[in-house]
């Protein structure tokens, strides 16, 4: 089988390519098992560092239909798409945020359609489609209401997403994930970007600010489990997704506080004050809007993991990336 990977040369793409490869099969659109032939790998940029000849590179944009038809044939059995503008870049770049985050999926949805192969389609989502008045805990229930440009993207994708499932024009599943922490590399325009600079940057000897209160509660999920339930979000069955195609993803719930208390039990307490306390009203108002605690119940229901507390969430960041041992 072949399968896209867009968004490949970031962190969650380029694990997940390792993790296919690894596996070496998927489920395919007959239910059963078959052999990973070949994984196109698509970015903007160029992937780098796996040498595999299942893996063909391929750069290029998004937005593009033209690259879109190319990358995308009778071949492709399933999509993993990836690829997006993050949420405080999408605020800032309303027009960007559109194209890449909404018109490129539909893009992709629609040449699946005019394929007519329905390939399987899996994609993340985002808590920032919830916002207003949230209750302590969240359930699947809840009804969307945005409060950010990002959110009303991920929000109208996933709309999408069902539609064109139900209307039996692609196999489609959203994973709606909480925030992925920790992430190696440089910090991104994420509004959530400091969740995983105040542990990335201590442990690799830099200095790190947080922007938004201690008590500020977030929703989390290791890079690990991110990709573990990419995969099994595939493999599920389309008829054990009697409760819909977009799906809130189990996490951990964890104050700004409970983090850094993680951080000094874990590296120390001269790594723990290397974080200072800057509060920054436009990335707190977007993170404020942010559900903190869903109940996830679908998803635990249909087999879905999470990470059982935060120290073990920190010990695998400083085992697999953190730069300074």
């Amino acid at each position: 089988m072949e399968i896209v990977v867009t968004g490949a040369a970031g962190f969650l793409g380029q694990r997940l390519i390792r993790t296919l490869l690894a596996r070496g099969e998927l489920t395919g659109p007959d239910g059963r098992a078959q052999r990973i032939a070949k994984i196109r790998a698509f970015d903007v940029v160029a992937l780098e560092g796996i040498d595999d000849a299942r893996v063909e590179v391929l750069t290029g944009d998004i937005s593009d239909t033209s690259q879109i038809e190319a990358l995308i044939g009778p071949r492709t059995a399933s999509v993993f798409h990836l690829a997006a503008i993050v949420s405080g870049q999408a605020e800032q770049e309303f027009d960007l945020g559109m194209t890449i985050n909404f018109d490129a999926t539909r893009a992709l949805f629609e040449r699946i359609r005019a394929l007519q192969t329905r390939a399987r389609f899996v994609m993340t989502s985002s808590v920032a489609v919830f916002g207003g008045d949230l209750p302590p805990t969240v359930e699947d229930t809840h009804v969307w209401s945005p409060r950010s440009s990002y959110g009303t993207q991920k929000a109208l994708s996933d709309l999408l997403l069902a539609d064109y499932s139900r209307r039996g024009f692609l196999d489609g599943r959203s994973l709606r994930m909480p925030t992925v922490v920790v992430r190696p590399g440089k910090p991104n325009r994420a509004a959530s970007s400091f969740a995983s600079g105040i542990i990335r940057e201590p442990i690799n000897g830099v200095e790190a600010v947080c922007p938004v209160a201690p008590d500020t509660l977030l929703w989390l999920m290791s890079p690990a489990r991110a990709v573990e339930n990419l995969v099994h979000g595939h493999e599920l069955p389309a008829e054990r997704l009697s409760e819909g195609r977009v799906i809130n993803m189990p996490g951990l719930s964890v104050t700004v506080s409970e983090m850094l208390d993680s951080l000094r039990r874990i590296a120390g307490d001269a790594v723990a004050g290397r974080v200072r306390f800057e509060r920054d009203p436009a990335i707190e108002k977007i993170v404020n809007s942010w559900p903190g605690n869903f109940s996830a119940t679908y998803a635990r229901s249909l087999g879905f993991v999470f990470d059982a507390n935060f120290d073990d969430v920190v010990r695998a960041f400083i085992e697999r990336d953190a730069a300074v041992r």
